[in-house]
């Protein structure tokens, strides 16, 4: 998993938190990089859900919590660092549907090692759409934020439903997210 995410995730955690009490949850952890991370680095998603659990343990936030409200941080980040990918989605259905097919390949352009997770999506009946998120790291509840920020960062409302699918080793998470009517 790239460093970026574990640095942007111990910067919301400052934000929130402190950073004394941020280096407390990281000497907790059991980490193999001792919590020492780099934008460009690459490091193993165990660790991810590690500080995760951490700050779970510290916050008496639920875990699902944490990594939903991650998900809303890391769409404000993206949204900031790359306006361009916004600004050429007229809303957040098509911004959602670019992701695997346009923001995905800009970014194994600037990181050609990147292990991405895969989405599928699809249009439905009723102004909805489903998204499908496949990844053997089992990240639905920061994607789910994901899908709320990007929701949120476009002005709009809608209901979000989940179906698990996982099977194995492998998280396979449906989203149908449907648009309230106005």
């Amino acid at each position: 998993m790239k460093g970026v995410v574990f640095v942007e995730l111990l910067a919301m955690a400052d934000k929130a938190v402190g950073e004394d009490a941020v280096d407390r949850v990281v000497a907790r952890c059991p980490l193999s990089t001792g919590g020492a991370y780099t934008a460009v680095g690459t490091y193993p998603a165990s660790e991810l859900h590690q500080l995760v659990q951490g700050f779970s343990k510290a916050t008496g936030a639920p875990e699902a919590a944490l990594q939903r409200q991650f998900g809303h941080w890391m769409l404000t980040r993206f949204s900031e660092d790359y306006p361009a990918f916004f600004q050429a989605q007229p809303d957040a259905f098509t911004m959602l549907e670019s992701v695997e097919g346009e923001v995905h390949t800009e970014v194994r352009k600037l990181y050609p090692d990147a292990d991405l997770p895969r989405f599928e999506t699809e249009r439905l009946p009723g102004d909805a759409l489903r998204m499908t998120y496949i990844s053997p790291r089992r990240l639905a509840d920061f994607c789910h934020g994901l899908i709320e920020a990007s929701l949120d960062h476009y002005g709009e409302t809608a209901h979000i439903e989940r179906t698990d699918r996982s099977s194995g080793a492998l998280g396979i998470v449906d989203f149908v997210i449907r648009r309230a009517a106005v």
